[in-house]
């Protein structure tokens, strides 16, 4: 899993603790057919799956689950999730900068990623509207000491804006 290491030379940045949201994960132990049922009752496409100890191990697909145990003939009742958990999936530490969690996600191509702690527990994950909200609000506070290369972090991005469509409807 690529990752950015913490910088502390942006002083006092907000840290992703600061605005993560929880989240859920699946257990490395269960079968194909138990994850995607669970993805399939929480409406989500992937989820970060973690061991007993609660430390992440990487992430499921549920479109790489059905290709691979469909499409093999194998049975998802008994099929382990183990052989399918992709572990170079990106993910972000909990007191790394709000800044460094949006460069993940941009270079990961991806909308919202695990946060774990420095012995990589699972606390959290953060999402591209999350920063997005804490950027806006960060620009509309009067006299607050602002990091304009993180506000242009995300020229140049292939990842449709999300909060947009948001807040539009």
């Amino acid at each position: 899993m690529e990752q950015i290491k913490p910088n502390d030379s942006e002083g006092k940045a907000r840290k992703v603790k600061d605005i993560i949201k929880p989240a859920k994960s699946i257990s490395d132990k269960v079968s194909v057919r138990a994850a995607l049922d669970e993805m399939q009752a929480r409406a989500i496409d992937s989820s970060p799956v973690t061991d007993e100890r609660g430390k992440l191990l990487g992430t499921l697909s549920k479109n790489k689950m059905n290709r691979n145990v469909g499409g093999l003939g194998h049975d998802p009742k008994i099929e382990p999730v183990e052989a399918h958990i992709e572990k170079n999936s990106a993910y972000c530490f909990e007191d790394q900068t709000i800044a460094e969690a949006e460069r993940i996600m941009l270079n990961a191509k991806v909308g919202e990623v695990p946060v774990v702690t420095g012995e990589k527990l699972l606390v959290g994950a953060i999402n591209i509207e999350a920063i997005t909200r804490e950027k806006d609000a960060w620009k509309k506070t009067p006299g607050t000491l602002r990091n304009p290369a993180s506000e242009g972090a995300t020229i140049g991005c292939s990842i449709p804006p999300l909060h947009q469509q948001i807040s539009q409807s």
